[in-house]
């Protein structure tokens, strides 16, 4: 019962996280499970004015490009602009005292934003009855935040580059409208009905639309280019967009009479984030929409985000707690969701803008929230006359650099399956529904997982001249053939799911080796088959009896069965098995060189008496 208890523990919690709690007093178990809930406990006693200005600076940076992405995104989920502001400033004061990241900038991103909408829209009309939408898209992000507060992180890998390339041409694709002051627009997501309600609208395009789209969408992606090039010039693409908002709106408030047909967002209310608590849904028929919703914007939101912290902890090179982010990212979104915020999450672009600004706590999202507020409360009655255009422009900007050519290129480069993975999300997404592309990034997913768990290596060794090291014969064109020898290295665990498939290798490597002798007309027949263990790293009852079936199998063919150096945990169950005793001490070694020089050397002996 130890040694399972203390299994399970290895396999649920690899790094130990109460290790710190040990042989401590009652007062400090109780201040550690504080800092453990609470980070801020934790780093803020050392917290100084120095940090502080650090934090400031950058703070007010990300501040002015959340701002404008914010009103932006939130059109993208089909919420109302100012959804997008309510939900830039509760989200990161509630990160700040919960998360471990230093750098990561909390808001609503563009994929979660793409996704709620799709999926939302398919159940209620966003134009048709706004109050119901905005009552699922708060439910969804409870059940969202609930679900990444309670559960671990599906790894979507590979699927995951082609499913946010296929979102970003999706994303760009939905912006031509306000891009070409189209009014009416085809509401599915599909390439081909938005390429075709593009051309069937070319009436409604709008000459000064189109016009003001193009001239800040080529500045946004110029500064964009200068700070990649650049990355000390962060602060260039960081206030392009408020800056660009701010332009646009001078232009459209100042030349209102001459750009007829550029529409504006209007009025937005001043002031906090109203409650939201009453208008969860929790018993409308409408449940199961939003629990689904949730959970995929749940998936999509969490993996972003701490995919997002870690790679600027690495870089920074500090330790970020998944269990700690998925707390802070999952209570963010509850709360959220009862103050009037929807899906937020770590955003790439922001968080990029945070390090490259000097960060150096999570105080920098405080800050940001702070600039939130007072334009919440001041400066909302400034946005009325912005052009939509140019939160199209913002958008378009942002998801560009979700299309990551390299990426797509290391997975073609380095493993064929994982690109075909890529490239079928990426075509589900552009070519069928966002939705679809999703479940096709999952289900490839579980199969690449299936695949491998069922289909493990069993490769082929031979002796590299003058070593006692065995290497793969298709890997190494210098390792040779022992005569007498197969040697097969099983590269997995064997257990029920894939034991019937490494005993039918094992019997196909035995029937090539076979036909080689017999093709080369060599006189030392088969007569040793040396299974490597050393990569098989646990072994159960169904693995057991595959090693027992293929010696009794081999036995009638005169073949003698030699396991090589099989693992702690797979010696102790083919000891409790009593399944040791069939090998003999002839059948068991330490390694495939120790196997080999015995064998051999048994075999020498025994032809000398002979």
């Amino acid at each position: 019962m130890e040694k399972l208890k203390q299994r399970v523990g290895e396999i649920f919690f690899p790094d130990d996280p109460l290790h710190k709690f040990k042989n401590q007093t009652l007062p400090k178990k109780l201040l550690l499970g504080l800092q453990f809930l609470v980070p801020v406990f934790e780093w803020g006693p050392q917290y100084n004015l120095k940090l502080l200005r650090s934090d400031v600076v950058s703070g007010l940076t990300i501040a002015s490009l959340a701002i404008p992405q914010g009103i932006s995104y939130a059109k993208l989920a089909k919420l109302p602009p100012i959804i997008g502001l309510y939900s830039s400033f509760v989200p990161p004061m509630i990160y700040a005292l919960l998360g471990s990241s230093r750098h990561l900038a909390v808001g609503p991103v563009s994929i979660a934003s793409l996704v709620m909408g799709s999926m939302l829209t398919q159940e209620v009309s966003a134009t048709e009855d706004p109050t119901l939408y905005l009552k699922l898209a708060f439910t969804a992000t409870f059940f969202a935040g609930l679900f990444q507060a309670s559960l671990g992180l599906l790894r979507l890998g590979a699927t995951l580059v082609g499913f946010t390339a296929g979102a970003a041409v999706v994303v760009s694709l939905q912006q031509l409208k306000g891009l070409l002051g189209i009014v009416t627009f085809t509401t599915k997501m599909e390439i081909v009905p938005v390429i075709s309600s593009v051309f069937h609208s070319r009436d409604e395009w709008s000459g000064p639309t189109i016009m003001m789209g193009v001239l800040f969408l080529m500045i946004l992606l110029s500064t964009r280019h200068i700070s990649m090039k650049n990355p000390k010039l962060f602060w260039v693409s960081a206030a392009a967009p408020l800056t660009s908002v701010i332009a646009a709106t001078l232009a459209s408030f100042m030349f209102s009479s001459k750009l007829h047909g550029v529409k504006i967002i209007g009025h937005l209310p001043k002031g906090l984030n109203p409650p939201s608590m009453d208008m969860l849904l929790f018993s409308s028929s409408h449940l199961a929409v939003a629990i689904k919703t949730g959970i995929v914007t749940g998936i999509l939101s969490l993996t972003e985000g701490i995919a997002v912290g870690t790679t600027f902890a690495s870089l920074a090179n500090y330790p970020v707690d998944g269990n700690k982010e998925m707390m802070a990212i999952g209570a963010m979104n509850m709360v959220g969701s009862c103050t009037s915020c929807y899906v937020t999450t770590g955003s790439f672009s922001r968080s990029a803008v945070n390090y490259n600004a000097g960060a150096k706590t999570a105080v920098s999202n405080t800050v940001m929230a702070a600039a939130v507020l007072v334009t919440l409360l001041f400066l909302m009655p400034l946005f009325h006359y912005t052009p939509e255009v140019i939160l199209a422009a913002i958008i378009i900007t942002a998801v560009i650099g979700l299309i990551d050519y390299r990426a797509a290129g290391r997975l073609w480069k380095v493993d064929k399956l994982d690109f075909a993975a890529c490239l079928c999300s990426f075509v589900g997404v552009v070519f069928v529904s966002v939705p679809v592309g999703l479940s096709v990034a999952v289900g490839v997913s579980m199969f690449k997982v299936l695949l491998h768990v069922t289909r493990p290596n069993a490769v082929v060794l031979g002796n590299l001249p003058g070593t006692q090291i065995y290497q793969s014969v298709q890997r190494y064109g210098e390792a040779e053939r022992v005569a007498s020898f197969l040697i097969v290295a099983v590269e997995s665990p064997i257990y029920f799911a894939n034991s019937t498939y490494i005993k039918e290798r094992i019997m196909r490597c035995i029937r090539e080796e076979e036909e080689l002798i017999e093709a080369n007309k060599e006189t030392a027949g088969l007569k040793y088959v040396v299974v490597d263990m050393t990569a098989v790293s646990a072994i159960d009852t169904s693995g057991i009896e595959l090693l027992c079936e293929l010696r009794k199998t081999l036995e009638g063919r005169s073949l003698q069965l030699v396991l090589a150096n099989p693992g702690g945990t797979v010696m102790e169950k083919l000891h409790l098995s009593k399944s040791l005793q069939l090998f003999g001490s002839n059948g068991l070694f330490i390694s495939v060189g120790e196997a080999v020089a015995h064998i051999s050397s048994l075999s020498k002996a025994h032809r000398e008496v002979i």
